[in-house]
């Protein structure tokens, strides 16, 4: 993608998806921390589904304290890999009390430092909750980034370095939630559905798709 194209990828992302924002419920740094934990190859809609009960049993993170490995697992057991994040999540709460009063602090290296939560998560917390500016780079956003054309990355560290470089600072947190709503919604892994896709101009495997079929067609015309 060239960069004169990045704001008309922008102003599409706005048109289509306005109200783009983090869709777990939560109502409050914590929740979302514990949703976001639980998120992890699971979708947001079972997640949704989960953490009402688990919240109003659970509310604080001092609630943890008490609670054994297997009530913790039984309590989130309909979300895949649920007995490690049981364990994550009751270490995490146990240190949010011991080292931060209860509160989940604005500071990066310290959530990255919890276990079970990685650069994704801690950068949906700070966006979301503390609204710093943050690149959160899931599957849906890695894959889009790809076809799209904005990068090469062979992980997902650097595509979240190479989006930082290519996308104005104050849309980073839009930008990644409207990029998981387009990768849900149409460009999905195995089926994009390119030919309804407003970004067709601007995107490099439409294009690349385009030119390949167009070869096709040539050379069975030739036949």
């Amino acid at each position: 993608m060239k960069k004169a194209e990045v704001p008309v990828l922008i102003q599409h992302l706005k048109e289509m998806y306005p109200d783009a924002h983090c869709e777990l419920v939560h109502n409050n740094p914590f929740e979302l921390l514990i949703a976001v934990v639980l998120s992890a190859q699971c979708t947001d809609k079972l997640v949704n589904e989960v953490t009402p009960g688990l919240f109003a049993k659970y509310p604080k993170p001092e609630d943890y304290l008490n609670v054994t490995q297997a009530e913790m697992e039984d309590a989130i057991r309909r979300i895949g890999l649920f007995r490690n994040k049981a364990k994550n999540i009751l270490e995490t709460c146990r240190r949010l009390f011991e080292e931060q009063g209860g509160q989940v602090p604005n500071d990066y290296e310290y959530l990255v430092s919890l276990p079970g939560v990685g650069r994704k998560t801690a950068n949906v917390v700070l966006s979301t909750a503390f609204g710093v500016p943050a690149i959160a780079v899931d599957t849906h956003v890695d894959r889009l980034s790809h076809r799209l054309g904005l990068t090469k990355a062979e992980n997902v560290l650097q595509t979240e370095h190479d989006l930082m470089k290519k996308l104005p600072k104050e849309e980073w947190t839009f930008t990644h939630h409207a990029l998981i709503l387009h990768g849900r919604r149409v460009c999905a892994a195995r089926s994009p559905k390119c030919e309804i896709c407003p970004l067709q101009s601007i995107c490099d495997h439409y294009k690349k798709e385009t030119k390949k079929a167009a070869k096709q067609t040539r050379k069975k015309a030739e036949v």
